[in-house]
């Protein structure tokens, strides 16, 4: 996604006259097409970034009483809190596929229908085989979004990576803390019912098909429909010639991405702090809970988790392109990771709203993760490449470890060694993360 902005933004205002950037584009050309199509598209965005992540943060909020309205042990629930990161490897692999084939705003169209309807319909499947699979039809919408996400903003927005990676990235994390936030409050509020508090959050995906329908028609074409201005812009620092470039890069002479250490090292950073966003998203809650804080209390706790992403998301991925190596903030979220778990232990109740903190900083590592997907690549379709493959592997890292967390829970009695288990996940993940933070790129190292 961040391909050295500043450098893009330098290619990018200084094409040939014939057909120019977005910036220095003609008054009587297409500025008014182009207006409209860019606001629409990023009101799509917006929207959709919001609908990534409530499906797994209400949930959370509401998991007791899940388990109880559904008659789960804690091994099961365990399971439940680990089918998002299988479903995001299963079916973000299919994404780029998918979007070749169909254009990437159909298929993000049709993720938020999935969405919409896999949320409507899993509060009252019945049973907890109908409550997996419902939630693994919304899960697959937002894996496939969670993949083309990073390829939209590239393509589209190649000068303004920084800022709409940021804007992204705030919205999904305003999503997922509101979810967090509001879930048990409007559950109370509409009479207690879990299946009504889950069922509310299909309303926030219907929306966001709204402006997707007239974008499902595009096949890759920026607004205002300068295809090959929008390819050649997405291209990233070292674009091939324009005439012969926009159309096979994609598909033709794929990277051996698996050649190339820093996309293992940022597949493994992927996959661990998803394990760490999962495993808080899931269970947070319930280890307030266990300690004595009320359940709203909990839910607010979470929320202020994720809501620590707003602002952090917009600043990170624009300080992060100004480093040639990110492993100085890799290390500062790993600090801020190991020390609220150790308070989680110490002082689960006397210090919630300091480790709540202290973890919501530590979350953070998704939008750094994002951002080194685009540094890492030179190209588009690198990105895309890269992307695709850093998140699939990421995610099936991430898949035992919410699982694993409820199965120590539910045998040991108490939290001690599932945070422990927390607190030692976070030892790799920074290292992995200082490996795939330094300044290389993919392409150099599947080519040697």
């Amino acid at each position: 996604m961040m391909v050295g902005m500043a450098g893009e933004q330098t290619r990018t205002t200084t094409p040939p006259p014939t057909r120019t950037s977005a910036a220095g584009e003609s008054p009587r050309t297409a500025p008014r097409a182009w207006d409209w199509g860019t606001r629409l598209l990023v009101v799509g965005i917006v929207l959709a970034a919001l609908n990534l992540r409530p499906a797994i943060t209400s949930l959370g909020a509401l998991l007791e009483e899940v388990r109880a309205g559904l008659g789960m042990s804690g091994s099961v629930a365990g399971l439940l809190t680990s089918v998002p990161p299988l479903c995001f490897a299963v079916f973000g692999v299919m994404a780029p596929r998918l979007a070749r084939r169909f254009g990437p705003g159909a298929v993000v169209c049709a993720g938020m229908v999935a969405i919409t309807a896999g949320l409507l319909l899993r509060p009252y499947a019945g049973g907890t085989a109908g409550f997996l699979a419902a939630s693994a039809l919304a899960l697959m919408g937002i894996a496939v979004s969670n993949v083309l996400m990073p390829v939209i903003v590239k393509r589209h927005f190649p000068d303004r990576v920084g800022t709409m990676t940021g804007l992204y990235s705030m919205a999904l994390a305003l999503g997922t803390s509101a979810a967090a936030a509001i879930t048990v409050p409007m559950t109370e509020a509409l009479g207690g019912s879990w299946q009504t508090g889950l069922a509310l959050w299909a309303g926030l995906a219907a929306a966001a098909v709204l402006p997707w329908l007239p974008l499902a028609r595009d096949r890759g074409t920026p607004p205002g429909g300068a295809r090959a201005e929008g390819e050649r812009q997405g291209r990233g620092p070292r674009p091939a010639p324009r005439a012969h470039a926009r159309v096979p890069q994609p598909s033709a002479a794929p990277l051996r991405i698996t050649r190339s250490r820093t996309a293992w090292a940022l597949a493994v950073f992927f996959g661990l702090q998803a394990t760490a966003a999962y495993i808080t998203m899931g269970w947070m809650p319930q280890i307030f809970r266990d300690a004595g804080v009320p359940a709203s209390t909990a839910g607010l706790l979470l929320a202020v988790t994720m809501a620590m992403g707003v602002p952090l998301a917009f600043v990170i991925p624009r300080v992060a392109t100004r480093l040639p190596r990110q492993g100085p903030i890799v290390l500062a979220l790993g600090g801020c990771g190991l020390v609220g778990y150790a308070g989680l232990y110490l002082a689960p109740a006397g210090g919630a709203w300091v480790w709540a903190l202290l973890l919501g900083i530590a979350n953070c590592a998704f939008p750094l993760a994002l951002t080194m997907v685009g540094m890492r690549a030179r190209t588009g379709a690198g990105v895309a490449q890269l992307s695709a493959f850093a998140q699939s592997t990421g995610y099936l890292i991430s898949i035992p470890g919410p699982l694993l967390v409820g199965v120590l829970y539910q045998h040991s009695g108490g939290w001690g060694l599932p945070l422990a288990l927390m607190a030692a996940l976070m030892v790799p993940q920074t290292v992995v993360g200082v490996l795939a933070g330094r300044d290389r790129t993919v392409e150099e190292e599947a080519t040697r």
